[in-house]
């Protein structure tokens, strides 16, 4: 266990909170709330929350070069106008699977977007979902199939390594790929982490400076820090059993973000705070989030 600083920033309460994205222009945090279709903006120096809401769920979305969001939805990708509070769709990878919805998702450092999908309500028996690659010009490739639920996009600081996951109990996997930053293609798949064994199941994820992986450890109620090499380094427990994705941020970018889940129908007695947002110090720097191009 390492000695950490953990504080629960927002008391959301938000169903699925997720996709934690830190502005250091701003200074505030992005993230959302899925089923309720909320993209929220937080100031950490305030606790001020405010929100949107999107025409159906958001799974992800990225901080956009030229102002806005691209977000990505139940019926495929979006250019979200804060200004104007208006939606443009731009792509729909899966417009015939109607039970499908992106999920996890952001950008390269090339102004690319990745984001795979799922099933709703999701079958083990079916890995119907899919890693998609949109590029600036809103072509979209898949990259790979074979999914039941996607989640754990992260890249390495040298921009060498694509991670990730499928957090599905019966998978509950990392892979790395080598990624080729210049053309966006991925190869040489293999296992990065089998989490059995671990607290928790891989959801969000991504990496600080030193190039270490962050996963959120899904019903295990804390944080882990893998190393490049797929060992556990260090693990924070939180005061929630359901973390879904950590962030960095702050000033110096040593402040960990992490949305949660507040499950339906469950017994919040020993975890109240569940879907609140948390703000997690232990003395670790992360990297800026890259903005998308188009």
């Amino acid at each position: 266990m390492s000695r950490a600083s953990v504080e629960c920033v927002l008391d959301a309460k938000a169903a699925t909170g997720e996709c934690p994205v830190w502005s250091a222009e701003e200074r505030v945090l992005y993230w959302v709330d899925i089923p309720r279709g909320r993209l929220n903006r937080l100031d950490p120096a305030t606790a001020r929350n405010t929100y949107w809401v999107m025409p159906g769920p958001i799974g992800s979305f990225a901080i956009r070069e030229q102002g806005g969001f691209l977000v990505a939805m139940k019926n495929g990708f979006h250019i979200f106008d804060p200004k104007t509070e208006s939606t443009k769709p731009v792509a729909n990878p899966e417009p015939h699977m109607h039970e499908n919805r992106l999920n996890d998702g952001r950008a390269d450092r090339a102004g690319r977007f990745w984001c795979g999908s799922m099933k709703e309500p999701i079958e083990p028996h079916r890995p119907q979902a899919t890693l998609y690659r949109l590029d600036s010009d809103y072509h979209v490739t898949p990259m790979q199939s074979g999914i039941i639920t996607s989640n754990g996009l992260a890249f390495s600081p040298d921009d060498k390594i694509l991670y990730f996951s499928d957090s599905h109990p019966s998978v509950r996997t990392i892979w790395a790929y080598d990624l080729d930053i210049a053309s966006g293609e991925i190869t040489n798949r293999r296992i990065f982490v089998d989490t059995i064994g671990l607290r928790g199941r891989p959801d969000g994820g991504t990496v600080d400076a030193d190039g270490c992986y962050w996963m959120a450890a899904n019903d295990g109620g804390c944080l882990i820090r893998l190393t490049p090499a797929g060992k556990v380094d260090m693990t924070i427990d939180l005061p929630i059993l359901k973390p879904s994705m950590p962030a960095f941020g702050g000033k110096d970018l040593d402040t960990i973000f992490v949305t949660s889940i507040r499950p339906e129908n469950a017994d919040l007695s020993k975890q109240p705070l569940a879907g609140g947002v948390f703000a997690v110090r232990c003395g670790v720097k992360g990297l800026p989030e890259p903005k998308f191009k188009g």
